[in-house]
């Protein structure tokens, strides 16, 4: 061959390894399980319980809970792609000092827990979760899902299967396939993406009231993505847009007090 025909022969060949790569490690950078949690005590949450429940595909996972005051909604948090639940738990401890409940879940491969994350695998973790508040006297009609990042792929997938009190999610996407197409442009990824948590689809079909909170200066998830996916959610929601705050720093920002000012003036209206 010439030197002409090697070069991009070359190139071709280094194109496909990094795209063959991509494929089969792909879930090493989707879901990224370091550290352990520690103990509610030891995270500043000393009110919650390690609770646990089993899976449909019999994975047992650990969980923190504390139950609601009064007749104040339950929190279900389903976190972002790293770390674990631990690191949470001062967004629990906001909501606990006003009195709602909380349930700070997991996944499996997390925080402990057995297995190997997927996007199926998320969905069976975030059921169990579901069943396990019901089990507990918990409706699902009094709960609150609460999706960050990653999670509020799992947080649409289950408002989209029962009808919580309402849905708070916290710098959201449209689908892992978009952010991953926006990211990694050179490469196929459309094509690529095995979990591809598509909550552009599914969120028309929710029914219930609907809080998007989204850094303005997010770069790992841009705010387009938020809105694009608000503009096909139906009503009734509300948009906000946090100037200073980017991807993981929403809460030093005042998403908090959004949340908490959204849920009390929201299911005060619905009763």
């Amino acid at each position: 061959m010439t030197p002409v025909l090697d070069l991009v022969s070359g190139a071709v060949g280094a194109y496909l390894a990094v795209n063959g790569a991509l494929y089969l490690f792909q879930r090493r950078l989707v879901f990224v399980p370091i550290g352990k949690p520690g103990t509610p005590d030891a995270a500043g949450v000393p009110e919650m319980r390690v609770v646990r429940y089993t899976t449909a595909d019999s994975s047992t996972l650990s969980a923190w809970y504390k139950p609601p005051e009064d007749a104040l909604p339950t929190l279900v948090y389903f976190h972002g792609n790293a770390g674990h639940l631990g690191e949470r738990a001062f967004k629990a401890r906001f909501f606990i000092d006003r009195g709602y409940g909380f349930l700070l879940t997991s996944y499996r491969g997390y925080s402990g827990n057995p297995g190997r994350p997927t996007e199926a695998g998320l969905y069976s973790d975030a059921r169990a979760a579901l069943a396990f508040l019901s089990s507990s006297g918990i409706a699902v009609n009094r709960t609150v899902l609460y999706g960050e990042s990653l999670g509020t792929g799992v947080a649409v997938e289950m408002a989209r299967l029962v009808r919580p009190a309402a849905l708070v999610l916290e710098a959201p996407f449209t689908s892992l396939v978009d952010v991953a197409a926006a990211r990694f442009w050179w490469t196929p990824a459309r094509w690529l993406v095995r979990d591809r948590f598509d909550s552009l689809a599914k969120i028309p079909a929710i029914a219930c009231p609907l809080l998007i909170v989204h850094g303005e200066r997010d770069d790992t998830v841009p705010r387009k993505f938020g809105e694009r996916l608000f503009g096909a959610a139906p009503e009734p929601k509300e948009f906000k847009v946090l100037l200073e705050a980017g991807h993981n720093d929403l809460f030093e920002h005042g998403a908090a007090d959004l949340v908490d000012e959204f849920l009390r003036c929201r299911l005060s209206d619905a009763h």
